[in-house]
Parts: structure tokens; C-alpha cells; sequence
């Protein structure tokens, strides 16, 4: 099976070229590398270009957000099997392509493979010297370090572009497991996430989430009981705020406004799973 990498990248040069190091020492090497610059100014496509010429470079002038950027490198990729990692994530074992495909070639209901993350987000993970042994079906994943099988997203709607970033990964998992495939944990291989130190709005990472939180349930959560899920949705979000204290709370009604902005767009985007299998993807850890 064919396996290619896909990134996306916005002003991180630094990063970035210290995953592409570390991906030039995978045995066996990938069948293709595609990178996506996503409204870079940093230099990041003239690195590209002279560190990776043989690697398909999109680059938006004008920034589109990862998930639309990933999405299409999913839709144009060669490969069988696609690893999708950060600008700043990179697999630690070398021969992780061989670890990989065997999974996908015993299990046809595989959709998505992802991996125990070692990050500087969290500092514990670094220290830690066993994983365990557990696989496990799951209800999301990350994109830092997952590989999907491109033949089941053509099959499904696939990511959100609107979303712009964050939350294109439970959304997935749930078209996944509504159509009978699985989204599986391994341990097989684990992931070296830098988690890059820039500066972070919390805030706005949150609202980001909750409203792409709401869009998704709006899409796929079916008749009458997206009315609770909605209800749901805004209560727990808002609860979380509280905990942040009086700063967020007097700006939750930020994404609240950007969530009834995007309506329109969702209801006629909208595809409901049954319920049944919306329940299955709650139930999933």
C-alpha cells in the first residue's frame, strides 16, 4: 500500500524544518510528501521547495485554515494510506510506515490509525518510558499524528472546510463509525509533538471549538434530538467559561453570534446519522 504525508503550515519555518529532518530518516520513506503553506510570509515555500523539491507544495496566498488545507491534500494524494502530522509532529520510530500498513491491510473496516502523542503540552508524556499494549476504538484522534484511509474520506464528506481549524476530527470519527468503519487507538507507534510555544489565545481556541462543536451537531445529529444536543452543546460550553471565570464568561456570546451566523450554510449542509449510531460515537472514550 502507498503511504503519503501531508502537512499543513503557517509561518513556522523553524518547525517545520525540524520535522522534515526527522522524516527524511524514516526506513521505509514515504511514497510522497504534500505540504501545504497556508498564507506563509516566513520563507516557508522557498525552504520547501530547496529542502523538498520532489514534494507536491500548495500554497495559498491567502490563508484558508488547516482544515480546508487538509482536506485537499487528502482529495489530490497518491497514496493508499495518508499520515497527517503538524508542522511541529513527527513519528519517533524510523520504520513506522512498516509498523503501519500491515493494520490497515488485515483490518478493511480501519479508517483511521492514530498514536499515543508525547508533547510538550503535556510535560508528563514526555518522561514516560512505557505506553501499554491497548488498542482501542475511539471517538476522535488528532492530526498531529494519524493515518486515514483515503478511500473511506472520499466515500464520506470528509472535513468541514468552514470549521477553518480545530474539531475536523470528532466530526470525522462520527461520519466513520455512522458508516460502520473504526477509528482505532494503537500504541504502535508514538508521536513526537513539539506543540510549537508560540503564543496561544486560549479564549479564542475555545470559542473556535465550541462553535465548531455546534456546527458539527447541527450537520449530523438527527431530528428532534439535535434540539437537546444544541441546548447541550451551549450549557456545557458555558459552564466551562464559568470555571475560567468572569473574562470568559462576558465573552461567550462571541462564538454564539458566529454559530447562528453559519445557520444557512449548515442546515443545508446537513446529513444526520441515526440516532442509534450518534449514541455509539457518545458511548466511544
Amino acid at each position: 500500500m502507498r503511504v503519503s504525508i501531508m502537512i499543513t503550515t503557517r509561518n513556522r519555518v523553524g518547525e517545520l524544518r525540524r520535522t522534515i529532518q526527522m522524516l527524511g530518516k524514516l526506513d521505509p520513506s514515504p511514497d510522497e510528501i504534500l505540504i501545504t503553506a497556508d498564507g506563509c510570509t516566513d520563507g516557508t515555500t522557498e525552504f520547501v521547495s530547496s529542502a523538498l523539491p520532489n514534494a507536491k507544495l500548495i500554497v495559498n496566498q491567502s490563508a484558508i485554515g488547516s482544515v480546508a488545507s487538509r482536506d485537499r491534500m487528502m482529495r489530490e494524494a497518491k497514496g493508499e494510506l495518508v499520515l497527517t502530522l503538524d508542522d511541529d509532529s513527527y513519528p519517533e520510530q524510523s520504520h513506522c510506515i512498516a509498523r503501519i500498513v500491515p493494520f490497515f491491510q488485515q483490518r478493511p473496516e480501519l479508517a483511521v490509525l492514530h498514536f499515543h502523542q508525547r508533547t510538550d503540552e503535556y510535560p508528563e508524556t514526555l518522561a514516560e518510558t512505557k505506553v501499554g499494549s491497548e488498542k482501542r476504538l475511539t471517538r476522535s484522534f488528532a492530526n498531529s499524528g494519524a493515518v486515514l484511509r483515503r478511500s473511506t474520506y472520499l466515500q464520506l464528506p470528509g472535513f468541514e472546510p468552514r470549521f477553518y481549524h480545530m474539531y475536523e476530527e470528532p466530526d470525522y470519527a462520527l461520519q466513520c463509525a455512522a458508516a460502520g468503519y473504526d477509528v482505532l487507538f494503537s500504541p504502535i507507534v508514538t508521536i513526537r509533538h513539539h506543540y510549537a510555544g508560540r503564543a496561544r489565545d486560549e479564549i479564542g481556541i475555545h470559542h473556535r471549538h465550541a462553535r465548531n462543536e455546534f456546527w458539527s451537531t447541527l450537520m449530523r445529529c438527527p431530528f428532534p434530538p439535535v434540539l437537546a444536543m444544541l441546548a447541550w452543546r451551549v450549557f456545557s460550553q458555558f459552564r466551562y467559561a464559568c470555571k475560567r471565570g468572569w473574562s470568559w464568561v462576558v465573552r461567550e456570546p462571541g462564538w454564539w453570534a458566529q454559530a447562528v451566523a453559519g445557520f444557512p450554510y449548515f442546515l443545508r449542509k446537513r446529513k444526520p446519522v441515526s440516532w442509534a449510531a450518534y449514541q455509539r460515537w457518545l458511548s466511544l472514550p
